[in-house]
Order: C-alpha cells, then structure tokens, then sequence
C-alpha cells in the first residue's frame, strides 16, 4: 500500500515539477529583483531544520521579509511553490521507515491535498492586507502551538499508529481545514503534531503524517498559485534549490543537534514575525484594499 502512495506522489510531484519549471523558463528574463545567495540560504536552512520536525513556513515568511526578498502579498504562494519538491523528499524518507496504518494515512493525505486545492483557488486572489492579517493571526497561533508544547501544556500524546471511529472523522475532517490554511502561509506541522498528540497517537506518526500530508497538497495547491503568477519565480527557485540540498544533509549525515535553544529561538522569531505581519495590515487599513493581479 504504501509504495502505491508514493507512486502517486511521485506522480503529482512531476506534474508539479513540469508546471513549475516550464513557468520559470517562460520568465527568465522578468524575474524578481532579489539575491540568488540570499533565497539559496534560505532554503538550505529552514529545510534542514524543517527536516528535523521545526517547519519550514515561518522561518521562510520571517527570513523573506527580514532579507527583504519578496513582498508580502505573494509570500503564501511563494512559501507553497519554493517547499513543494524538498518536503516530497522529507515524506519519501519519513514514510518509509516509519510505520502508520494505512487508512489513518492515506484519509488525512487526501483530505490535506483536497483543503489544498480549495484553499489555493480562494488565497491565491486574496488583496495583500487580508494576506497579512490571516497570515499575522495564522503564525501567532503557530508560536502559541511550539509554546505549549515546550511548556508541557498539551497532551503527549499515546502508543497508537492508526485511528478509527469518531477519531478518524475527527482527524479527517481537521486535516482538510490544515490543508486550506497551509494555503495562506501557516505551516501544518505544528498542528498536525497536536492534532495526533490530542487524538492519542505515537509522536512518532506525526512526522509521516504531517509530511506526507504537506508532500500531497503542495504540489497541488503550488500549482494553481504557479498558474495565477501569485509567486516569486526567483525564490522559490533558489529556495527549492538550497532546500533538496538541505533536506538530503539533514536527513543522511546530521544526527544530533542541540534543538532546544533553537526551538525557543524559532517561536520568538515567529511571534515576532506574526506582529510584524498585523502591524503591516493595520497601517493598510486606511487605505482601500487593491485586488489582486
């Protein structure tokens, strides 16, 4: 079963691949104005760490605007498209040597990549304030997740490796709202990771589950922001680049890294990435919203 899912990830992640690079190549010549250097460490960094359980959403969205490499309305689309191609290979890694059962697997899987699909549709033409708001409320949320957890607060979860009843509804259901949100730049790990800790699950599962679910709606949910041009085509390339390279040191050669500084480093970051979001909306609230492109 399980090599049928990545058969089928594998195919999504081509599809994907093609779409991607044939926009790339169609505007080589009107790319951004940002630094190769610069996005190339981004993703290099935020994928080694993301590999190892971080996330890689809110560190990208506070690298991007500390670096000044994008702008803010197309930074969902930017997060999706440039993290697609290193977290299908975070998900090849994780699902194969840990085990989950199948159907708590493939039923979360599908209902990420269909949140994926509805919420790209809708994010992808939101105007640029309504972006930072949902944005600036989505990573606060996420720091106050990371917070909990490193204070003990939420449950540490149980032994099992698969769901049934009212727990899968539940998981199925939550997973779909993940996959929608993911769209608007809030990364899935986190949640995902209290979702199967409160529905007592190992610890352990999350990190096929959370990735496999990122691996299946990126792809899908990237295409359509790479369709609506709501990215940037030069980051997300170099992140994707400095990201496989990331993903592949971190997952083959790093084995123990002092993580508990950097985790309480990661959620200020956040948190102070989420203010700096409302703050950005609030000053637009004057001003009339502009559609988007």
């Amino acid at each position: 079963m399980i090599n049928i899912v990545l058969g089928i990830l594998a195919v999504l992640t081509l599809w994907f691949t093609v779409v991607f690079v044939r926009d790339f190549a169609a505007n080589k010549n009107n790319l951004e104005d940002n630094s190769w250097a610069k996005v190339f460490g981004i993703g290099f960094i935020t994928d080694f760490f993301d590999t190892l359980g971080i996330g890689s959403f809110a560190p990208t969205t506070a690298l991007l605007k500390g670096l000044k490499q994008t702008k803010d309305r197309i930074i969902p689309g930017t997060l999706n498209v440039s993290h697609t191609i290193p977290v299908v290979l975070e998900a090849f890694i994780f699902m194969t040597v840990i085990e989950v059962e199948a159907v708590t697997l493939i039923g979360m899987l599908l209902a990420a990549t269909v949140g994926a699909w509805v919420g790209a549709g809708i994010v992808s033409k939101l105007p640029e304030r309504t972006v930072q708001y949902a944005m600036g409320i989505a990573l606060f949320i996420t720091a106050f997740l990371m917070f909990s957890s490193k204070m003990g607060w939420m449950p540490g979860g149980g032994d099992a490796i698969g769901l049934e009843g009212g727990k899968l509804i539940i998981a199925i259901v939550a997973n779909f709202i993940l996959g929608a949100l993911m769209t608007a730049g809030i990364g899935l790990y986190a949640p995902c990771m209290a979702l199967v800790y409160f529905l007592g699950m190992s610890p352990r599962v999350a990190f096929p589950i959370m990735m496999g679910s990122c691996a299946f709606l990126m792809p899908v949910a990237s295409i359509k922001f790479v369709k609506e041009g709501a990215y940037d085509r030069k980051a997300s390339m170099g992140i994707t680049i400095g990201g496989v390279i990331g993903v592949i040191i971190a997952a083959y050669i790093v084995k123990e890294l002092p993580l508990e500084t950097l985790r309480w480093l990661v959620i200020g970051v956040i948190l102070y990435t989420s203010i700096t979001m409302l703050r950005a909306a609030s000053k637009n609230r004057e001003l009339p919203e502009k559609p988007a492109e």
